[in-house]
């Protein structure tokens, strides 16, 4: 059995996903709010739904794998001990070998935004640690969810997609995790 643990929603265009978690007691600091190094997880989990929902969590773990190349946050609000946070996320650009995305954490008592994040991940072949390219099934799968507002690297002349797309340039060569 699987559950999924978010969904799609229409609530905070133009993000088409979001997933539900709780801040847990261990979540906070001293000063009883979330200690800021745990909104990644929160982002990460979120990930991890939408990708499920899109049927992709197999470049999750196995051969191929994303890793984090870069990982932006602001903080707007302190959510505290047994908030629900509804976290949204929304794939921007799909590059060569790399993903964009981005986040936002909603306290749902309230609706106030508490956390926004951009992230960029690549893909890499986990042997060799070398970014490889997004297959085309990965952009096609993602475009169809996100719609006409996602830079997906297709070829629009072309059923299949285009494995040409232009090279990002931060994302060649080897990198670690």
């Amino acid at each position: 059995m699987q559950i999924e643990l978010g969904g799609p929603t229409g609530r905070k265009p133009p993000f088409r996903y979001s997933a539900i978690t709780r801040v847990w007691f261990s979540d906070t600091d001293a000063q009883g709010v979330v200690y800021y190094g745990r909104y990644l997880p929160y982002f990460d989990f979120a990930r991890v739904e939408y990708h499920r929902h899109l049927g992709l969590i197999s470049l999750q773990a196995g051969e191929h794998e994303f890793v984090m190349r870069a990982s932006n946050v602001s903080y707007e609000a302190p959510a505290r001990f047994d908030d629900l946070l509804e976290v949204f996320i929304r794939t921007t650009r799909i590059g060569r070998s790399s993903v964009s995305q981005e986040f936002a954490a909603y306290r749902i008592d309230d609706d106030r935004l508490m956390c926004t994040a951009t992230q960029t991940l690549v893909l890499i072949d986990v042997a060799t640690r070398r970014s490889i390219p997004v297959p085309d099934d990965f952009r096609r799968t993602v475009a169809g969810f996100e719609g006409p507002e996602l830079d997906a690297g297709l070829d629009p002349t072309s059923s299949t997609g285009s494995t040409d797309c232009p090279p990002d340039n931060r994302d060649d060569g080897h990198l670690g995790r």
